[in-house]
């Protein structure tokens, strides 16, 4: 045989060098739930490792991140009062809102912050958007995320990420950020955001499950690829800076689509369904817990992601497992 692909599998010294696809810490962005109060480190059941912090007890562990090497956080916020208008999302001190000012003054440029842009913590039903008779109303709920993603820029916020899948709201709150001097301020999509099932255990760390009903008449089907690049051509189009997909996991095939659609950052979200199904295997001894979240990582970028949002990064990096 003149062919032998085996000869590059030789040894590790050897794959490693012809490796096609690589990860780098600089691709991780670490997920954090913040609650009001004060020395508040709880964990959450459904997602071992994973808790609600305070705003103190939030500085302490973002430094320890930081020392890992793990500069990027997405922030979402639990515990705000709730109403039928998600009022309390776009108060100037709410508790996204108070956490990005502290991790700002105390870090500066040396940590880039993310927040959650949506409604559905912060709403008596636990919808994404304003309900009317039963429905999302689109325009209304644009105008509160607007609202929202504004207060998150103007205490410091490096990035906005609304995941609510509202028709036009990356429109209305690059106009809004635009219209208030907040022309930096990059806005990361939650382009192609499934009606999943893989959502359950953030359901209980985000206190966000909808009082009834599902949120299928906003998030999108499953069963619709196509449909999918429609969604973030116009997230493009309106001025999005950053396409992400979500959940990542079983979507490896509309990551490498948008991938080779877009000229912009690809974003994927291993979500909480994909991180607690990990965990609880590895805890039963299923599985190789260590293997299969590397094997996960890798799968994420070979499918395209540049950007890996992930609650497995700091568990990564404490670790070594990329050394």
């Amino acid at each position: 045989m003149l062919i032998r692909p085996r000869r590059l599998r030789k040894s590790p010294v050897l794959r490693e060098m012809v490796a096609e696809t690589r990860l780098s810490k600089d691709m991780f962005i670490y997920p954090y739930f913040v609650v009001p109060g004060k020395n508040v480190v709880h964990g959450i059941d459904a997602m071992p490792g994973v808790s609600h912090f305070s705003v103190d007890t939030l500085l302490k562990d973002v430094e320890k991140s930081m020392k890992l090497g793990l500069n990027k956080v997405l922030l979402f916020g639990v515990g705000e009062e709730k109403t039928e208008d998600a009022s309390s999302s776009f108060d100037k001190n709410s508790i996204v809102a108070n956490a990005v000012r502290e991790l700002k003054r105390a870090f500066a440029d040396d940590l880039y912050v993310v927040t959650d842009v949506c409604t559905c913590a912060y709403t008596t039903h636990g919808h994404c958007g304003i309900l009317q008779n039963d429905y999302v109303q689109n325009d209304k709920t644009v105008d509160v995320l607007a609202q929202m993603a504004l207060v998150h820029a103007q205490a410091g916020a490096d990035m906005v990420a609304p995941s609510d899948m509202m028709d036009g709201r990356i429109l209305g709150i690059r106009e809004k950020l635009d219209q208030n001097s907040m022309v930096n301020t990059a806005i990361m999509s939650y382009s192609i955001k499934f009606a999943s099932a893989y959502y359950g255990p953030f359901r209980e760390a985000a206190d966000s499950a909808p009082g009834k009903g599902d949120r299928k008449a906003y998030q999108m089907d499953f069963r619709n690829p196509r449909e999918t690049m429609r969604e973030s051509a116009l997230d493009e189009q309106e001025g999005a800076d950053i396409l992400m997909v979500k959940p990542a996991l079983a979507y490896l095939d509309v990551i490498h689509r948008l991938k080779e659609s877009t000229n912009l950052p690809v974003a994927c979200y291993n979500v909480s369904g994909e991180y607690s199904m990990v965990k609880a295997a590895g805890a039963n001894g299923w599985i190789d817990e260590q293997k299969v979240i590397m094997e996960n990582m890798y799968a994420f970028s070979r499918a395209g992601a540049n950007i890996i949002i992930t609650y497995h990064a700091r568990e990564i990096l404490e670790k070594g497992w990329m050394d």
